[in-house]
């Protein structure tokens, strides 16, 4: 008999006899575990052909016993004692399932080497930010999501050198490192380097690579993300802003009237000049104040509401002689990235919102933000009690007033929190208004004089 049709015979009679094939399950999940042939495998609930299979092969009596423990030895002996000695227990096993065995040491080893392989081939064809991500991959966070994700395909390292490659794609492609590129926008890019304007999509996996290697560039180049703990929504919006990519500008915009700029050539932005002479306000977004070196409004002052028809009714009166903007609710990243370009030139804030939970939260966060002079315009108690609602405010929002910290907010939060009622700005437009009239204003503890008016 050939060596051909021994194992044949051998694999066929493993394969004939279910408790014996039980038996080399339990023995196959052993030598994963172990990286060799060991261990013992306990059969249970045995049935009378059970016992004669384990008899016939083990030569042992298991007559009347309802489970059987078996060891290495003891198979490896049986083997030795049979027509198929000179088989391992591994052949058998290998025979048996049809696949080259491998503990998980010596997968360990054979991935390593793989992985060593791969990212030497990539290397190889990368330059420049790509080829410092490659060299620094080994020793980064990258380098176990990689292979979670390699995994993840079933260890297909078709997979690996897919993920290698598109890494490397995307970091050279970043507008940010490309001189004199301006932003693009999210579904541009994943277009340029994909094919697809969805690849990069919230939810997709290639979109969280993506993020990962944002985060990983804009480290690399020193730049810091804007303080994420006043508004941490927007902390991805900036990140990506860092590294080149507009991942919503269509929504993103800054309401102001009053703003001049100085573009990327240095020279006044004739856009906004025009809305300034034509005495207009303007949608302004995200993507045009990513590009200006610096902004500006007359008076250095800014007056800023959270609420569109309050800002709507104080454009009708604007005179010119001070900035004016609006939030709209929670401020957007395009309205943060205007507020430190004023900063920067030395602009004085006096912010109004809503007296209620959410509308001081925003005012606090805010004035934690801004780096410049910033003033609360009538949001003192009094001002409260008169623009007081009938809306009551329920006990999960009252406590958020708990996180009023700030000393110009924490005795209007008490008010709130002992009314239970919403205060609008709505209802304080008239009061607004005064102001520019040249009526004496309250704001917070503070009286403001005619020259602290805003027209």
């Amino acid at each position: 008999m050939t060596d051909h049709e021994i194992r044949e015979e051998c694999l066929n009679y493993f394969r004939e006899r279910p408790a014996l094939g039980s038996l080399l399950k339990g023995f196959r999940e052993k030598y994963l575990s172990y990286g060799r042939f060991a261990g013992t495998v306990t059969l249970r609930n045995l049935k009378d052909r059970d016992r004669e299979e384990l008899e016939g092969f083990l030569r042992s009596n298991y007559h009347g016993k309802r489970s059987a423990s078996v060891s290495a030895e003891r198979f490896e002996k049986a083997l030795a004692d049979s027509r198929f000695a000179g088989i391992s227990g591994k052949e058998v096993l290998e025979l048996y399932f049809q696949e080259t065995l491998e503990g998980k040491k010596e997968q360990r080893l054979r991935e390593e080497e793989q992985w060593a392989q791969l990212l030497e081939r990539e290397r190889a064809k990368a330059d420049g930010i790509a080829a410092e991500w490659l060299a620094e991959l080994a020793d980064s966070g990258f380098s176990s999501y990689l292979k979670k994700r390699y995994r993840e395909e079933g260890q297909d390292f078709r997979e690996a050198e897919r993920l290698l490659g598109l890494g490397a794609r995307i970091l050279s492609g970043l507008p940010a490192g490309q001189r004199g590129r301006k932003p693009v926008y999210l579904a541009v890019f994943a277009s340029e380097i994909t094919g697809n304007p969805h690849a990069f999509d919230d939810g997709t996996k290639d979109g969280r690579y993506l993020e990962l290697l944002v985060e990983w560039y804009v480290k690399r180049h020193g730049k810091q993300c804007r303080q994420s703990g006043s508004f941490p929504a927007l902390r991805r919006q900036d990140l990506y802003l860092r590294a080149g990519l507009l991942r919503d500008d269509v929504s993103n915009y800054a309401l102001a009237a009053g703003i001049r700029a100085v573009g990327s050539g240095g020279r006044l932005h004739a856009g906004m000049e025009g809305f300034f002479a034509e005495r207009q306000p303007v949608q302004i977004p995200l993507s045009v104040i990513a590009g200006w070196q610096s902004a500006f409004c007359p008076g250095g002052r800014i007056y800023i509401v959270e609420n569109p028809s309050v800002y709507a009714v104080l454009c009708e009166k604007w005179q010119q002689d001070r900035g004016l903007m609006c939030t709209n609710g929670q401020p957007r990243l395009s309205s943060l990235l205007l507020l430190e370009l004023l900063a920067a030139a030395g602009t004085e804030v006096w912010y109004a919102g809503d007296l209620d939970p959410e509308g001081l939260m925003i005012a606090q966060r805010l004035r934690q933000y801004y780096p410049g002079p910033f003033h609360y315009w009538h949001m003192s108690p009094e001002d409260y009690r008169r623009c007081m609602s009938g809306k009551d405010i329920s006990e999960r929002r009252l406590k958020m007033l708990e996180k009023i910290t700030d000393a110009g907010l924490k005795d209007t939060a008490s008010a709130v929190k002992a009314e239970k009622k919403a205060g609008y700005q709505e209802n304080m437009v008239q009061v607004y208004l005064s102001d520019c009239a040249g009526n004496t204003a309250e704001k917070g503890s503070e009286k403001v004089s005619a020259r602290g008016a805003i027209y």
